[in-house]
């Protein structure tokens, strides 16, 4: 076996006493919330920059209230509407002010659809006058205010509206909106998934135009699944999802004249995705980002709204993918900040109106991981970053010119800020292994703490009766690379002892799970299972994020290649160690960890014992375009790639326990990836253990699902490793 080469960065670790920490955390209290944070739900800065605004909701009565506090005292000012206070106004879980904040949108009855994407019903709350509009009868998706606050556009049906808010009429932009077949003003379930946004429209800044993306799924492969409820016959889930190697919706881009009514294509030549438009400050200027299918090709380009003419303002290319983001801001000018991971590193970049780079803003080893905003009073830049270490986040200030850059966070951990409008203060998150959220009131100028806002001390209090084993943070050397890595061992841990080893991880590309942050849920039932005598570790392998391009992009073309390399690795070096039994090693994961988990059994089965997959992908050529391609190409193109770590290629390899969960209504890694395998290890004559849950999605959550769930998986670890 190879000698284990690790650095310990740092032990971080509760300080109470031993003798205090005995009670064992149990399944029931993990799901049923005992360990949930507090924190401040929809928090939005007013224009004024020093008054912000949070929404508290309360499930017992069913109320809710949105109320506005000053940024200097942290004082509550007023109650801005309640629905407590009158009939008219219902329950409301979210809300959105009109840009000279006179009115507000409240959102009721929220129905989810897919993972963001929902439905609800819509009210319009005059502040002034309290009165209350209903936006539609029936239920609709994405209600969007005119900059004025006059009309809502939003779509119903496939279909884009506008709603005005004046005499309360309501006009049909679209009318070819056919479900499973055309789609205006929404994307589709893949854009949805892998780009990150629901909403496909956009006013311009004086609300004479809106542009949209328009959907035409008529040749995407339909997908179905049954749904058993609770009926004598199941019914159809039936949607457009194309897989790897499969077509994908033609997407084209429209622009609609709110005085005359007319609806405009723009012709964008080779666009196969758009995957985001922005208006920039100049009513007529559009800005739009198109990717051809391999997505190594960016384009922004620039429409002018009055004759559709296209302009490219710049392209980015990459031997692997180019991330999308959302962090293209315009100026004043339309000069533009822009990020880009093109010297190695995600860092922000300057460009004037026509797209000439004027200089690059952030630079050095380290990554960019938000952009906050421009404040054009101090000619400054507010992002955070991993420059204090790639488990960390920090936030920092920094000229536009790239000068003068300084720190606004002191630390160690992930700190996450939301801004005043003015950029005159900024709320800061906190958390770390040790600290569950604090928030806190800083000066944005310096970064000084102001005042203390809230914190989770009651919830640190609480688990002082519990037994807590720190969570170490270390590199492991693996494979010419220092990976990062975290392991938690049983309170009483004895290194003249041997003890199982469970390890976690995700492992897709761009991901990161060693991260100094406060625990999740998984985290409590690690604790857990600590308790119980085991050691639990995580390690970021090859393909992760957070330490550069060429780190992340590595897997390229072979997922689940140098990912499972990098596992098997870890296990037979933590095995070494001599408090680690080389004969108990397990590991589980979620989605690509089950992927992987799965691929680590197999390929690994001298190494591991058991596994535990749960939702996993099982080929590929099962997954969608966009995910799928964006790394593999397509199977056509790369067909070694997708066959040679589909582990139901090479089910034979079995050795180890194995458990395979999925939910049937899983929408996003269909069941068939896991009937797949089973069919693989049935027909290899090869025992396993396996559950289906069912009409679960991917989260694999509802009632007691989740703790039936980890009562399995904890079970088979104690009967297994």
């Amino acid at each position: 076996m190879k000698k284990l080469h690790f650095s310990l960065l740092f032990i971080l670790g509760f300080i109470v006493a031993v003798t205090a920490q005995d009670k064992q955390i149990p399944l029931e209290e993990i799901w049923n919330g005992e360990f949930r944070t507090e924190g401040m739900d929809v928090l939005r800065s007013m224009n004024s920059g020093t008054e912000y605004t949070v929404l508290n909701s309360y499930r017992d009565t069913k109320s809710s209230m949105i109320d506005k506090f000053a940024y200097s005292t942290l004082e509550k000012l007023e109650t801005i509407v309640s629905s407590a206070d009158s009939k008219e106004i219902p329950y409301f879980t979210s809300y959105e002010f009109s840009q000279d904040e006179s009115k507000i949108l409240l959102a009721t009855e929220i129905e989810p659809i897919f993972r963001r994407s929902t439905l609800g019903v819509f009210y319009l709350y005059d502040v002034a006058s309290k009165s209350v509009i209903k936006i539609a009868d029936k239920k609709i998706q994405e209600p969007t205010l005119s900059p004025d606050g006059s009309k809502v556009a939003y779509v119903q049906d496939n279909n884009l509206f506008v709603f005005n808010v004046v005499d309360k009429t309501t006009v049909q932009v679209t009318m070819d909106g056919v479900k499973n077949k055309i789609i205006n003003g929404v994307t589709d379930w893949v854009y949805e998934e892998e780009f990150g946004f629901v909403r496909a429209f956009e006013w311009n800044s004086v609300g004479t135009k809106i542009a949209f993306i328009r959907f035409d799924e008529s040749e995407v492969p339909e997908f179905s699944m049954d749904l058993y409820g609770s009926e004598l016959y199941p019914s159809r889930h039936e949607f457009k999802y194309p897989k790897a190697g499969e077509n994908n919706a033609v997407v084209s881009l429209h622009l609609y004249d709110v005085a005359n009514g007319k609806v405009s294509m723009v012709d964008l030549g080779d666009a196969y995705y758009i995957p985001r438009i922005k208006w920039m400050n100049n009513a007529n200027n559009l800005s739009v980002q198109i990717l051809n299918r391999h997505q190594d090709l960016l384009k922004l380009i620039s429409v002018n709204a009055i004759n559709n003419q296209v302009s490219l303002l710049l392209e980015e290319n990459d031997k692997a993918y180019v991330d999308i983001t959302d962090n293209l801001t315009f100026l004043a000018d339309d000069s533009f900040i822009w990020s880009s991971e093109k010297d190695g590193y995600n860092h922000l970049y300057l460009y004037d109106s026509k797209g000439k780079l004027k200089n690059q803003v952030t630079k050095g080893s380290w990554e960019v991981t938000s952009y906050y905003g421009y404040d054009k009073k101090t000619d400054k830049i507010y992002y955070q970053s991993t420059e204090n270490g790639s488990i960390n986040r920090d936030v920092y200030s920094i000229g536009r010119n790239g000068k003068n850059k300084k720190r606004l966070t002191e630390k160690t951990g992930q700190n996450y800020a939301s801004f005043s409008a003015d950029f005159t203060y900024f709320i800061n998150t906190f958390s770390s292994a040790t600290t569950p959220p604090v928030y806190t009131l800083h000066k944005a100028q310096t970064g000084k703490e102001l005042k203390k806002i809230k914190d989770n001390q009651a919830l640190l209090e609480k688990l002082e009766a519990y037994a807590i084993s720190p969570k170490e943070f270390s590199t492991i050397a693996i494979n010419g690379n220092d990976l990062n890595m975290w392991m938690i061992k049983p309170q009483d841990f004895d290194a003249t002892k041997q003890y199982p080893l469970l390890m976690f991880q995700y492992s897709g590309p761009g991901s990161q799970s060693v991260a100094n942050r406060w625990m999740s849920s998984n985290d409590y039932w690690y604790q857990m299972l600590a308790a119980e005598g085991y050691i639990i570790a995580c390690v970021d392998g090859r393909g992760t994020g957070l330490k550069g391009r060429d780190f992340k992009k590595v897997t390229q073309l072979e997922l689940g290649k140098y990912e499972v390399e990098d596992q098997i690795t870890a296990a037979t070096s933590l095995s070494d160690l001599p408090y680690i039994d080389e004969n108990r090693t397990g590991i589980w994961g979620w989605s690509y960890g089950g992927f992987m988990s799965t691929n680590c059994l197999l390929k690994g089965n001298d190494v591991f014992e058991m596994a535990i997959a749960v939702a996993p992908v099982t080929s590929w050529s099962f997954y969608d375009t966009i995910y799928t391609e964006r790394f593999m190409k397509t199977p056509a193109e790369n067909p070694s790639g997708y066959d040679d770590n589909s582990p139901f290629n090479y089910p034979e390899l079995l050795k180890g326990k194995y458990l395979l969960v999925h939910g049937s209504g899983d929408d996003n890694v269909h069941v068939q990836n896991s009937m797949r395998m089973i069919e693989a290890l049935v027909q290899a004559n090869k025992q396993f253990d396996w559950a289906i849950y069912p009409d679960k999605n991917h989260g694999i959550y509802g009632g007691n699902t989740r703790l039936h769930l980890f009562t399995k998986m904890t079970n088979f670890i104690k009967e297994n490793l």
